[in-house]
């Protein structure tokens, strides 16, 4: 898998779509873009130049990051799915937001490389998922990470 055709994040309403990790309308942000390959979840990402921790090597906020918005993404395909949904079928999918984020560096993650997100979902509560996170660089896992992802509250929508 070279690209993510379709991806969650396509399907977000516009007020939803400004995250700085995944926002498809957020100018500045990254852009993370989550879709389904097979019975995982997966994020494609090339990291900028401003994403240097040192020279030839990525800033390990972008991993969290990157960890972060895979988990949330990943938690909507689930619930989709689970609703009769899928990915790019243009219904509005459930929205999610971070309850915890647990990331573990097992290498450094090299520069100038795409990395690959890979996600497993276990529903933990009919609005709370739990997902398994590792990230690869050219194959080699870099980070594994683990977020617990709440369907998002009525209270984060402002009138």
């Amino acid at each position: 898998m070279e690209e993510v055709a379709r991806a969650i994040q396509d399907d977000y309403p516009d007020d939803f779509a400004w995250c700085y990790g995944c926002g498809r309308l957020n100018e500045e942000g990254h852009h993370f873009r989550t879709g389904v390959d097979g019975d995982r979840t997966v994020t494609l990402y090339t990291p900028k130049p401003a994403h240097t921790a040192l020279p030839g090597f990525v800033y390990g906020g972008l991993i969290a990051s990157l960890i972060d918005c895979h988990g949330t993404g990943s938690a909507a395909i689930a619930l989709h799915q689970k609703n009769g949904g899928e990915v790019g079928d243009g219904q509005e999918p459930p929205r999610f937001v971070t309850a915890s984020l647990q990331v573990d560096f097992m290498k450094p993650t090299p520069h100038n490389v795409p990395l690959k997100a890979v996600g497993m979902v276990h529903e933990i509560h009919p609005k709370k998922f739990k997902v398994e996170t590792e990230v690869f660089a050219e194959g080699n896992l870099c980070a594994r990470g683990e977020v617990v992802a709440v369907v998002m509250p009525k209270t984060f929508i402002s009138e």
